[in-house]
């Protein structure tokens, strides 16, 4: 999942230089940095990791990843069952409540999942269509009826989207009110959302795990700067910052106030490519391109090393990914002979990038060197992050770097969205390929691991080849934390177990 940023401005800037250290101090309070706002508390209607790695800890789901990052295990759903054929689920939800108190039924997680799949403003519904009925039983046991096999049913209730909201509240509340203060089934509540600022949550009392939850609130305060967000984790104004930039992790290990968090990660940076802009359309042109781009210069210059080179859309360590996938050679006169015999001269590209992130700066700068060695020119078009996300979406690019983290252990969500969707356009690149988009389709229901393998095995060579997208490079997660902050951890899927964590006086 992608992670952009929506409402943030000069306000969020000064308020974030000017961090009330009232905050930080107040008993039991976590205070996080991050670059951007929240864009919304509905789970259907965002895919960004900023949304879901906030309400993972203020929803919960009926299958949770566990924090290796590598298992399956109960959630809401307190243990589940699945007939010969594969086609029906049966889950015993277990006696939980939502934050008003009212109880958490089968129910709600019928309307959840429905939601998902079958609300016009779902960014999620091609990964749910498979289920054909989903019925409350009785107010404990959920039934589920899929239309054929599917081997990342399960891993896709994990997903943070999924997770099980109040069938009542939205319903009493209405969308767009419970997107800004929903009612929640996790570890903590949405006490306040100040815009472009801070979101505060409280400790959810009835949480069916409260008694887990050390910390009596958390605070993810907004603070665009990357430098201006170390600076307040220095100074003892936030507890702990996320997204720590690679040029800073050696020198934030020397202050001994600090404890620098490295975590894997499924972290893939790519570059994105419009395929519905021109002479971008054309493979030979989307080849030429990845041949002028120097992936190992990025990563010793941008993640001092900490990176290594991607060479597939499968992140390194995930299930099925394609360890001899192609790696193009970096030969910029290669590429510019390629150009040449597409008919294709000039090639002049508009590359969006975001202002005020210290490692997109510094990537966008080298790869518009090493494009202008095999004769392409690159304009860097730096915008407000506000105006970054919707722009990708709306297609207002030519180029543009961005990444991904997984969602779920299977493959198939991320190979789902980025190669066989249809309502987002492939991720905004307008990629298109029919037998891409099949092998998708049958991977999903392919039973055996061996071959379902191959099938993804097969979709990371036609992925390269048809250069979907430009893999750039792996990294882990790098956060910071002060010293008497324990447990500050976020899995390879990016959940944090904030109801795990624990601040010290």
């Amino acid at each position: 999942m992608t992670i952009r940023w929506k409402s943030i401005g000069l306000a969020a800037f000064a308020a974030a230089l000017t961090l009330s250290a009232s905050y930080a101090e107040a008993a039991g309070v976590l205070t996080i940095g991050r670059r951007e706002d929240s864009t919304t508390f509905d789970p259907i209607k965002t895919a960004q990791n900023i949304d879901n790695w906030v309400f993972s800890n203020v929803y919960d789901v009926l299958v949770r990843v566990d924090k290796t990052g590598t298992e399956l295990e109960p959630g809401l759903a307190e243990s589940w069952t699945t007939s010969d054929d594969g086609l029906t689920y049966t889950f015993k939800i277990r006696d939980a409540k939502f934050s008003d108190g009212t109880p958490l039924t089968a129910e709600d997680a019928v309307f959840s999942l429905l939601r998902i799949r079958d609300d016009e403003g779902s960014l999620w519904s091609d990964s749910y269509k498979v289920i054909d009925t989903a019925v409350a039983t009785d107010p404990r046991t959920l039934t589920i009826k899929l239309k054929n096999p599917s081997a990342p049913f399960l891993s896709t209730l994990a997903l943070p989207n999924a997770s099980v909201i109040s069938k009542a509240g939205m319903e009493s509340l209405g969308a767009d009110a419970y997107a800004e203060k929903p009612i929640a089934s996790g570890a903590f509540i949405v006490e306040e959302w100040r815009r472009g600022d801070r979101i505060i949550l409280k400790k959810n009392p009835n949480f069916w795990q409260a008694d887990r939850v050390k910390l009596d609130g958390v605070e993810w305060i907004s603070v665009p700067d990357d430098n201006t967000r170390m600076l307040n984790v220095e100074a003892g104004e936030l507890d702990a910052a996320i997204f720590v930039p690679f040029s800073r992790v050696e020198e934030l290990k020397k202050d001994p106030n600090l404890n620098v968090l490295t975590d894997p990660s499924t972290r893939e940076d790519h570059l994105l490519i419009n395929h519905a802009h021109g002479d971008l359309g054309k493979r030979e042109v989307r080849q030429a391109l990845d041949m002028a781009i120097d992936k190992k210069a990025i990563v010793d210059a941008v993640t001092f090393g900490q990176g290594t080179i991607a060479n597939s859309y499968i992140p390194k360590g995930a299930l099925y990914h394609y360890a001899d996938n192609l790696r193009r050679p970096y030969d910029p006169e290669k590429a510019k002979q390629m150009l040449a015999d597409a008919g294709v001269s000039n090639l002049t590209l508009t590359y969006l990038l975001r202002a005020g992130d210290e490692v997109d700066e510094q990537t966008a700068v080298l790869i518009q060197q090493q494009l202008a060695k095999a004769g392409i020119t690159a304009n860097l078009q730096k915008v407000d992050p506000s105006q970054e996300w919707d722009m990708t979406v709306n297609g207002d690019y030519d180029i543009s770097v961005n990444y991904w983290t997984n969602d779920i252990l299977d493959p198939d969500q991320k190979t789902t969205f980025v190669l066989g969707h249809d309502s987002n356009n492939n991720y905004m690149t307008n990629y298109k390929s029919d037998a891409v988009k099949d092998l998708v389709a049958k991977a999903r229901q392919e039973l055996d691991p061996a071959k379902r393998a191959q099938m993804y095995f097969d979709l990371q060579k036609m992925a390269k080849e048809d250069v979907n997208w430009i893999d750039l490079y792996y990294s882990p997660y790098i956060n910071v934390a002060r010293k008497n902050v324990e447990n500050f951890y976020q899995n390879p899927l990016g959940r944090f177990f904030l109801e795990d964590t624990v601040k010290n006086q």
